[in-house]
């Protein structure tokens, strides 16, 4: 079976997202790979998905001189892009609200309560086999 945003979607409500207290300025959470063991085939396809169905962008994305051109896919209101490792070193998937403003440590909304607001009310589903 060929992952697609519903896969995408089971994948990201059945694993822990963790915010990046290290960069506050950058608000986004961070997903690693060694968290679920038991999905790591899931891991793998989700960041395969990333990079075949999302967007090249720069970031910073207001820089005259770019640091990265990461991939990243818009799905349900938020961003996920991985550091561009091949999919068998890639540790890491990130995730950013595509509105920044509601990102803002200040602005009395933690990601949390934003996040939220984004996810479909599906109830509790179980992540199988991607193929």
């Amino acid at each position: 079976m060929e992952f697609d945003d519903d896969r995408a979607r089971l994948y990201i409500g059945s694993v822990r997202w963790q915010f990046a207290t290290t960069m506050p300025q950058w608000p986004h959470e961070y997903t690693v790979r060694h968290w679920r063991t038991d999905l790591v085939p899931q891991f793998e396809a989700f960041a395969e998905y990333i990079r075949s169905a999302g967007v090249i962008k720069p970031w910073p994305r207001d820089a005259a001189r770019p640091r990265y051109h990461h991939t990243y896919l818009a799905l349900d209101g938020w961003e996920y892009w991985t550091m561009g490792e091949p999919i068998a070193e890639t540790v890491v998937i990130n995730r950013a609200l595509l509105d920044a403003a509601a990102a803002q440590p200040n602005s009395g909304q933690s990601l949390l309560s934003v996040a939220r607001s984004h996810i479909p009310e599906t109830g509790p589903q179980v992540m199988g086999p991607t193929s």
